[in-house]
């Protein structure tokens, strides 16, 4: 029986060993954040340290500051005028409960989807889901 559970954890500890092996993903830098997005939308327009984007019919902007290491994914969802108190409660419960990684934010009265992360720290799949999670607060 202990043979068994030493057996066990050595193959436990042995696929760990060889997931850590794996490289790493590079830093995320301008042109590898544009050849993801392009894969995502070959329509897609980088400008600078912008890019504009569609999923799904929905505009996405990403805007980043490489001295800075941030990233911003942003959709505009609608004007911020006239959200009532009970609405702005909902969103900011969303914001707590299952919105995810994207936020509801308010700024230059307009109310956004937004997903911001570190740029340097930002792996593939964690921008893919993160804009697709953008997308998909704006659309609920």
């Amino acid at each position: 029986m202990q043979r068994a559970l030493a057996v066990g954890l050595v193959m436990i500890w042995a696929g760990m060993a060889t997931a850590q092996e794996a490289p790493p993903e590079p830093p995320m830098d301008l042109g590898r954040m544009a050849e993801i997005v392009a894969a995502l939308d070959p329509e897609a327009r980088v400008q600078c340290t912008a890019m504009q984007l569609t999923i799904d019919d929905v505009p996405v902007l990403i805007v980043t500051d490489p001295i800075a290491d941030r990233m911003r994914a942003m959709v505009p969802i609608r004007s911020a005028d006239g959200i009532e108190p009970d609405e702005m409660r909902r969103l900011m419960q969303a914001n707590f409960d299952s919105a995810l990684d994207a936020r509801y934010a308010v700024a230059n009265g307009r109310l956004w989807g937004v997903f911001i992360h570190p740029l340097a720290a930002l792996e593939r799949d964690q921008l893919i889901s993160g804009i697709a999670q953008t997308v998909n607060i704006a659309k609920t």
